[in-house]
């Protein structure tokens, strides 16, 4: 059975105080590591500082972006040799708000990927649908394209030890959210893929998330699906009630 992961990722929010009082305030109160992985997505100038914060407790510290160089001039990058450095845990790769407004692509994801496990950091990559390609039936192409790209050139060992999630762009930050069936049938599509690529027990082991205004009042249901086996949670993870109230309901899926 795979452990589900519920990572929060906090986008550009939060100042400094807040984030170590927020690591402070839910680090003694999350479940047992057995039953879930929890994970903070924190802004690039917090980790050092959470990193230490969290060390007593089973919370994992992530990147919400890096570099795929460990080093050069890339003014205003951070590479996975300074991520591994102080012991961040994953990093979020190729999240939809990177490729639209950033534009990032598929070969640069997959090199990012690369660059992650060469520094023992677990990736955790992104993929999903506009509305525009979900409307025109086009989600699973979309994401299925997404994911062999960002998967080209690995062993199964390391794609199973990968989390992909699945992020429709239409259902960030708008309220709106895929039904459960829907989000595992996307979930169980990109399983296939896995298999397609890796065989089955790769498939069977690596751990797809599901993101898009997952809240505690849904994420029971959606955890209860076959193929979703956690969660990336923007809004609902900025407070450390709301977040807690995530991790139990995951840890007792």
């Amino acid at each position: 059975m795979r452990k589900p992961i519920v990572a929060g990722n906090w986008k550009m929010y939060k100042s400094f105080d807040e984030a170590v009082d927020f690591v402070e305030a839910i680090q003694q109160a999350i479940p047992s590591p057995d039953k879930v992985d929890a994970v903070i997505c924190a802004p690039a100038l917090y980790l050092p500082t959470l990193v230490v914060a969290a060390e007593d407790s089973s919370l994992a510290i992530a990147a919400q972006n890096m570099h795929f160089e460990d080093e050069g001039a890339f003014t205003g990058e951070i590479s996975p040799a300074m991520l591994a450095n102080i012991q961040v845990d994953y990093c979020v790769l190729g999240h939809s708000e990177r490729r639209e407004m950033f534009n990032e692509t598929d070969e640069a994801v997959n090199k990012k990927v690369r660059a992650a496990l060469n520094h023992g950091i677990v990736p955790i990559i992104c993929c999903g649908e506009t509305l525009e390609e979900r409307e025109a039936g086009a989600t699973e192409q979309k994401v299925a394209g997404q994911i062999i790209k960002a998967l080209e050139g690995f062993t199964p060992t390391e794609v199973e030890h990968m989390v992909l999630a699945y992020e429709p762009i239409w259902a960030i930050g708008t309220g709106k959210t895929a039904t459960a069936d829907d989000a595992n049938a996307v979930c169980g599509a990109i399983r296939n893929v896995v298999e397609t690529l890796y065989g089955v027990e790769t498939a069977q082991a690596i751990r797809i998330q599901y993101g898009g205004s997952v809240k505690p009042e849904n994420i029971e249901e959606l955890l209860g699906k076959e193929h979703i086996d956690g969660a990336l949670v923007g809004g609902a993870s900025l407070q450390a009630d709301s977040y807690l109230k995530l991790l139990e309901a995951a840890a007792n899926a």
